[in-house]
């Protein structure tokens, strides 16, 4: 997904910049933040308070004209990406878009890397400090990273009922999303926005039909689920599409001349440009891409298809592990985690097998909500209960706490169970969980406490808002990510739940156990999918059978991995590093190893390559000894 497509955009995915660990004094790198006498965890406000900013070296100071050429490398992308303006609260980009489809936009980007790359390659580096330096290797990663996925035709991909500009459009432009609706420059940013839509539907098409030509096509199996995502927004009356629910809802302080222009202008913007191009779309797939799309599910059977999964694999795990050595991971992870099951089976009394206790499981009414909103409470009580245990391990939180809202209709049928949204940098707009409710036998309650603990806190509400807030480091570091490393901590945030006093309950130990087992059979069937010719339906059969999971559940889960191949493999892989490096430090440090010392440090080092996190944390071990 990240395909370093506009919706990386800009910094939804979670993750964090970076900063450089200590390297000569335990002190460097971190904020210190004292002892609250009240028990409640300081927010990084208040932590960051403790000095006029973050300096991650102690020992020298940045470079300022590496300084200025990372801000400037930030703020072009901005200009190429404003999406990613609004995401940040930046409001003089909401009314910006670009043709990222287009060819001209493409050469912009490549152009725009390479140029970047060139300057940091000849920029010189001595007496440089640590985070300066970690700073300049991340952007180059990136760069490098950007300019090899340019020899995969991405560009002929541009829709799948998983990753789908049109959902993401109508997401903006309903309201419920980032696109801010609170005056009347607001709806007019919008309407200015919203020209685009044509442009770009158009421009999706050009491209798919070139990949019709190339034999880059989709498989049918997925592009069946694009079309209702399409024409829930193709609607007989305008007061029935989700682009007029921001007038529905218009601020009453809005004066009622502007209210009855941004009716009638939206009226028309609806049903002149907006409906007709989501009908242009749909018909286009109906019956022109449908018929051109592909039988098979595999990445592999793609031109260059070997080659370009093995980028997508290397890309969202940063590592050199090949699909073999990560299908092997996955089967042993796959076993361990069901010994455990077993075990949870056996401390219950469960008189019968695994797979009866999976029934048992699925089909007892006692596991599941009657209602959408009770669900929805269940998870903000959880936020309060997480929330106040969060001390033990942390020292250190984002300014702003999260909301819980299920995810809107239109998308749910295709989207993931749960998900994060992330606030502002300055805490103005609070983070979202997102709640799948589409069906809610796919929303047991012994799932509740580890998923609360992977998409808000300590998990990605966690890790993105703390990146965003920390100061005196790149934007392109605070406001940018890895997969494996946003995903790996989240993993990691749900190992963390029994020392929290969480999974006291054996059924929602189960649960996470059931979470776990979930990004273990994502090792194994992605990499099954795209590099070991396994079909659909054998992924979804060796999903339930290990598994819980609703059926819906996992067929949503196994059409995300045919559309986004590699981005599954991040989550166990990121957080089999994380833990990694945590069970050294226990075992190099002994009593001295601080728990919270260490999350402080992970937390605000931000979201880096793998590789580049080993070496923070050994360089932080090896200061405290």
């Amino acid at each position: 997904m990240k395909a370093k497509v506009l919706l990386q955009i800009a910094v939804i995915i979670y993750s964090i910049s970076l900063t450089a660990c200590a390297t000569t004094s335990s002190n460097e790198a971190l904020v210190v933040v004292p002892e609250s006498q009240s028990g409640d965890i300081p927010t990084l406000e208040q932590a960051l308070g403790l000095s006029e900013s973050f300096a991650p070296d102690s020992n020298s100071l940045a470079n300022p004209e590496l300084a200025r050429m990372f801000q400037q490398y930030f703020d072009e992308g901005l200009a190429l990406n404003p999406i990613s303006g609004t995401f940040l609260g930046l409001r003089q980009y909401n009314s910006k878009w670009t043709n990222h489809l287009s060819p001209e936009h493409r050469q912009l980007m490549h152009d725009y890397h390479q140029r970047w790359l060139d300057k940091l390659n000849s920029f010189k580096r001595e007496n440089l400090n640590n985070t300066d330096l970690v700073s300049l290797q991340v952007l180059s990663y990136q760069l490098r990273e950007a300019l090899d996925g340019e020899q995969y035709p991405g560009f002929m991909l541009p829709i799948s009922q998983f990753f789908s500009m049109p959902n993401f459009l109508a997401q903006l432009g309903s309201g419920m999303s980032v696109q801010p609706f609170n005056n009347t420059d607001d709806y007019n940013n919008w309407q200015l926005r919203a020209d685009s839509i044509p442009v770009i539907f158009d421009q999706a098409i050009v491209n798919m039909r070139e990949g019709i030509a190339a034999g880059v096509v989709q498989p049918r199996v997925i592009m069946e689920k694009v079309l209702p995502q399409l024409s829930a927004h193709i609607v007989d009356e305008y007061t029935n599409s989700l682009f007029w629910k921001p007038v529905i809802n218009i601020p009453d302080d809005i004066p009622v001349d502007d209210i009855s222009h941004i009716q009638a202008e939206y009226q028309k913007m609806i049903t002149a440009e907006i409906i007709p191009a989501y009908r242009r779309l749909h018909d286009f797939i109906r019956d022109e891409y449908l018929p051109a799309s592909r039988d098979s599910i595999g990445w592999t059977t793609l031109p260059n298809g070997h080659d370009w999964y093995n980028f997508h694999v290397r890309s969202h795990t940063t590592t050199d592990m090949d699909a073999e050595e990560i299908h092997q991971f996955g089967l042993d992870e796959v076993a361990r985690i069901t010994a455990e099951m077993i075990t949870v089976k056996e401390t219950v009394n469960f008189e019968g097998d695994l797979p009866a206790f999976f029934t048992f499981l699925q089909e007892d009414e006692k596991f599941y909500f009657d209602n959408e909103e009770d669900l929805l409470q269940g998870y903000r009580d959880l936020q309060a209960v997480i929330n106040a245990r969060l001390p033990k391990l942390f020292n250190i939180a984002p300014k702003a706490d999260y909301k819980v809202r299920a995810i809107e209709a239109f998308r749910a049928e295709s989207a993931a169970g749960a998900s994060y949204t992330p606030g502002t940098a300055d805490g103005s707009r609070s983070g979202i969980f997102y709640v799948n409710t589409f069906n809610l036998k796919a929303q047991p309650k012994f799932i509740m406490e580890t998923l609360s603990i992977h998409e808000a806190s300590p998990g990605h509400h966690f890790q993105t808002s703390i990146q965003q807030e920390i100061t005196g480091m790149p934007m392109f570091r605070r406001f940018g990510g890895f997969t494996a490393f946003s995903e790996g901590w989240a993993l990691y945030a749900e190992s963390l739940g029994k020392e929290l006093g969480m999974f006291s309950d054996p059924y929602q130990y189960y649960g996470r156990l059931s979470d776990e087992m979930l990004r273990a059979m994502r090792l194994v069937v992605d990499t099954g999918m795209h590099a070991q010719g396994w079909s659909r339906e054998q992924a979804i059969e060796y999903m339930l059978a290990h598994s819980t999971m609703a059926e819906s559940d996992v067929i949503a889960e196994v059409e995300r991995y045919i559309a986004i191949p590699g981005q599954a493999l991040a989550y166990k892989v990121g957080q089999r590093s994380i833990s990694r490096l945590r069970d050294q430090g226990e075992k190099q440090l002994g009593e001295d190893f601080d728990i919270r010392a260490f999350h402080r440090l992970v937390l605000t080092g931000g979201a880096v390559p793998l590789d580049v996190l080993n070496q923070q944390v050994n360089a932080w071990v090896d200061s405290q000894q």
